[in-house]
């Protein structure tokens, strides 16, 4: 995948997708995170991201808040969250918070 490619993808198919599954979120503001492929990095993808006012995250590669300790707890909380359905973003996150307080203390080491 080049650059083209990768910013054909996010014009004509992730945004009308958007558009019609979340359209709220286009209004709201659409956060991409990419890495520094050059697929992401291309001039074509960057102009694109600026025509669709799509703001990217910074890459967390190299994060000092995340360790790869961390990431074994993002595969327990998508199973737990996978079947329900919320309706705000404060809903996510007390259901995020109580999932995390009723966790064991194991389960963080």
């Amino acid at each position: 995948m080049n650059g083209a490619t990768y910013a054909d993808l996010l014009k004509n198919h992730l945004h009308p997708a958007i558009k019609s599954k979340r359209c709220g979120h286009l209004s709201t503001g659409v956060l991409p995170q990419h890495d520094n492929a050059r697929p992401h990095s291309a001039c074509s993808t960057v102009a694109t991201i600026q025509d669709l006012f799509f703001d990217c995250l910074p890459n967390l590669l190299h994060s000092p808040d995340l360790t790869p300790s961390d990431f074994h707890v993002f595969g327990p909380l998508k199973e737990a969250m996978g079947s329900k359905y919320f309706r705000s973003n404060e809903e996510v996150q007390q259901a995020v918070h109580e999932w995390l307080r009723c966790q064991p203390k194991e389960f963080f080491f």
